[in-house]
């Protein structure tokens, strides 16, 4: 597809580089000529220097062509100008960033009257995330399938688990519970198991199962299921108050650690149940004053990476608490991963992920289209939900019999809100959603899982 994307900060270059990977006809669009630079010397894309809310910068950029317009500058109203510029110059699909809290209660009525596909609010997406990981602290990542009656979690096997040296058809008779462990990663390689591997403690292994089948999971195997009771969060920005509003709702009580009074005394009044403190907490002094070592979950959210890394590292070593660190710059990946920083948080990872979702589901709106995809085990894993809209040579095939491609798993079947854990004999029907679990990246369509 066509596609124009205006903003090259971290979230656009991110949404660039998957998006040229797949394969798409890209135009990116930036006021800097440095990033354009940097843009079409890394990727396969033409570059526009100029205002994308110029008309003619997005006839340059060839919007007449284009099949979808991305908007993700650093001004809320800027991308909604853009998307408004391309609806009447290209009649394409518009995506805007939208991030200021002001507009959130707004977001539908905005969506609307301006025709917009889809407006994407990295910041709210990032705290849902959190909070979703806070109501369950045993796991580093939880994603929800089904609407929510499916979730996938990662989390590592601890030291002396019962896990430990056991094979996967053991724990499904020794356990007996319908969860069904579709990745594990160990020294940095992933696997997709079958019922004979083997698991080892240490290793990071995602499940895909109904809550209930999770938590019951997770009880015979020791481990506690319970949301936390409280959480200390570092930093005020956009994220931490999403995040405060959120938790609150949830019931748990909220400490926020801001350095800036003006920012303070506008929480304050924003949040009046949650504990404002003024305050540096990059002194230790403050931190401990605050109780660091007695909180149940530490997150990490302000505006510097390797502040939020030393923060976490520093309540890792006062604590027992859940933690999660935001991550918005650094690519050392690799290294990141050696600090044990509990659940790492990438706003821009979660973005690019909606947006290649829509592009993917846009590509296949007639058959079977990606209704939700994830990216698991530092992005080395794809995990997707397609619906299935017609016969399209699967449906009503026996799973043993279909070809399927190496390193993928049907992990689910989702038939009209039941939940089906499928096995060699199930069959896909028409109007079911299904649950793939791969390493085989790119997939567009259900049919893309056979072999050629």
């Amino acid at each position: 597809m066509k596609i124009i994307i205006v903003g090259c900060g971290k979230v656009g270059m991110t949404i660039t580089e998957q998006l040229s990977n797949e394969g798409h006809d890209l135009a990116v669009i930036d006021l800097n000529n440095g990033v354009i630079h940097d843009a079409t010397n890394n990727f396969d894309v033409m570059g526009v220097v100029g205002n994308g809310a110029s008309y003619n910068v997005q006839m340059e950029a060839g919007i007449e062509e284009a099949d979808v317009l991305i908007a993700v500058t650093a001004s809320d109203e800027l991308n909604l100008l853009c998307c408004l510029i391309a609806k009447k110059a290209g009649n394409c699909n518009t995506i805007a960033r939208v991030r200021n809290p002001m507009y959130n209660k707004e977001i539908n009525f905005i969506k609307e009257e301006l025709g917009l596909s889809m407006i994407i609010n990295p910041e709210y997406a990032a705290a849902t995330e959190i909070s979703r990981i806070l109501r369950f602290p045993t796991a580093i990542k939880i994603d929800t399938f089904a609407k929510g009656k499916v979730e996938l979690l990662e989390f590592i096997i601890a030291e002396g688990s019962l896990l430990h040296n056991c094979s996967l058809i053991d724990v499904a008779k020794q356990l007996k519970t319908d969860v069904l462990v579709c990745a594990v990663e160990r020294n940095e390689e992933v696997i997709i198991p079958n019922g004979s591997f083997v698991l080892h403690q240490g290793d990071v292994i995602s499940i895909v199962a109904p809550p209930r089948n999770s938590r019951m999971f997770f009880k015979k195997i020791g481990v506690d299921t319970h949301q936390v009771k409280n959480a200390m969060i570092v930093g005020g920005g956009t994220i931490a108050y999403y995040l405060a509003a959120s938790l609150l709702n949830m019931g748990i009580d909220v400490k926020i650690v801001e350095k800036n009074q003006e920012r303070c005394e506008q929480l304050s009044e924003l949040l009046p149940k949650a504990v404002i403190i003024h305050g540096d907490a990059t002194n230790e002094d403050v931190l401990m004053e605050e109780g660091i070592t007695h909180c149940e979950a530490f997150v990490s959210l302000t505006g510097i990476d390797e502040g939020n890394i030393f923060l976490s590292l520093f309540a890792r070593n006062q604590s027992k608490a859940k933690i999660v660190t935001k991550i918005n710059r650094i690519s050392f990946d690799d290294i990141i991963n050696t600090f044990n920083l509990g659940s790492l948080i990438y706003p821009k990872y979660i973005t690019a992920e909606y947006i290649v979702r829509y592009v993917r589901a846009m590509q296949n709106s007639i058959g079977s289209n990606v209704e939700t995809l994830y990216r698991i085990i530092d992005n080395k894993v794809e995990a997707l939900e397609f619906v299935i809209r017609e016969n399209n040579g699967i449906v009503g095939i026996p799973l043993e019999k279909l070809n399927l491609k190496n390193n993928l798993l049907i992990a689910c079947i989702n038939r009209r809100g039941s939940i089906i854990a499928p096995n060699g004999q199930t069959e896909i029907k028409v109007g079911d959603t299904v649950i793939i679990v791969t390493t085989q990246k790119g997939l567009q369509d259900i049919k893309d899982i056979l072999k050629e």
